[in-house]
C-alpha cells in the first residue's frame, strides 16, 4: 500500500520569516506552476507539430533573449560588492560570450540558426524581432537594471527548471526535426550542466539574503516575473503568423 501522506505544514503566521527551505519549496512552486514548459508553444514543439516556419520564427525571436543574457548577468555582477562573488559570477558572462570569437552559447544559438537554414545576418537582425518579444527581454534587463541584487539572483532561478527542459527539447529535435543538424543541438546540450549548476549557485544566494519575510516574498515575485517574461516570449512568438525573418529563411 503507499505510505500515507504527510500532514501540510502549518503556514508561517504572516510576517514571520520562512525557514531556508521553507522558501526553497515555495521557489521550486512557481517553477513547477508558472514555468514556459507548459506554453502551448513549447507543447507544440516537444510533441514534433510545430512546422518549419513556427520552429524558425523561434529560434529569430529567442535570440533576442540570447544576446541579452550577459547584458543582465553585466548589471547583476555590477550589484556585488564581494569581489569573489563578482568572480564567479563572470563565469555566466563567459558561458555565453566566450572566451573568444566563436566561442560561447551564443555562438552555438547561431550555430543552431545556420542548422536550421537561417542565416546569421537574419538572427542579430534585430529589426526582425516582434515586438512583444523586444518588450518582454526590455522588461527583464530593465529588472535586473533598477531592482537590488537579491531580486535580480532569485529572477535567475529558473536555471533550476532549465535541465530537465533541455533535456525534453533534445529528445523532441532528434526525433521530430531531422531535417536540424545534429550539431545544432549543442547548446540545449551545454545548458543541460550549466543551467543546474548556476541555478544551485542562485538558489544559495537568495537562501542566505532572504532573511526578512519581506525579502522572501521579494524573492518568490522576482521568479514569478521572470516566468511571465518568458511566457510572454512565446505568447509572441505563438501569436505570429508570419515573420521576415523566417519568411525569408532558407528551406
Amino acid at each position: 500500500m503507499p505510505a500515507e501522506a504527510a500532514p501540510p505544514t502549518p503556514a508561517a503566521p504572516p510576517g514571520v520569516p520562512w525557514t531556508p527551505d521553507e522558501l526553497t519549496d515555495r521557489l521550486r512552486a512557481v517553477s513547477v506552476e508558472r514555468y514556459h514548459d507548459r506554453h502551448p508553444f513549447n507543447v507544440r514543439m516537444h510533441e514534433g507539430t510545430l512546422t518549419r516556419a513556427e520552429l524558425r520564427r523561434w529560434i529569430v525571436n529567442r535570440f533576442h533573449y540570447q544576446r541579452h543574457i550577459p547584458v543582465k548577468d553585466a548589471l547583476i555582477l555590477a550589484k556585488f560588492d564581494d569581489p569573489a562573488l563578482r568572480r564567479s559570477w563572470m563565469r555566466r558572462i563567459r558561458d555565453h560570450d566566450g572566451e573568444r570569437p566563436g566561442e560561447g552559447g551564443i555562438e552555438r544559438w547561431l550555430r543552431l540558426g545556420e542548422a536550421a537554414g537561417i542565416a546569421r545576418e537574419e538572427l542579430t537582425d534585430a529589426s526582425r524581432v516582434l515586438p512583444g518579444v523586444r518588450l518582454a527581454v526590455d522588461g527583464y534587463v530593465n529588472f535586473c537594471r533598477l531592482r537590488p541584487a537579491l531580486d535580480a539572483v532569485a529572477a535567475s532561478l529558473t536555471e533550476l527548471s532549465a535541465p530537465d527542459l533541455m533535456r525534453t527539447r533534445i529528445a523532441a529535435f532528434e526525433r521530430h526535426y531531422p531535417w536540424i543538424d545534429a550539431d545544432g543541438l549543442t547548446y540545449f546540450r551545454g545548458r543541460v550542466g550549466q543551467g543546474g549548476r548556476d541555478g544551485q549557485e542562485a538558489l544559495a544566494l537568495v537562501r542566505a539574503w532572504a532573511r526578512t519575510r519581506q525579502e522572501q516574498e521579494r524573492a518568490v515575485a522576482a521568479l514569478a516575473f521572470k516566468c511571465d517574461v518568458l511566457w510572454s516570449l512565446l505568447d509572441a512568438v505563438d501569436a505570429a503568423t508570419a515573420a521576415p525573418a523566417v519568411d525569408g529563411a532558407r528551406s
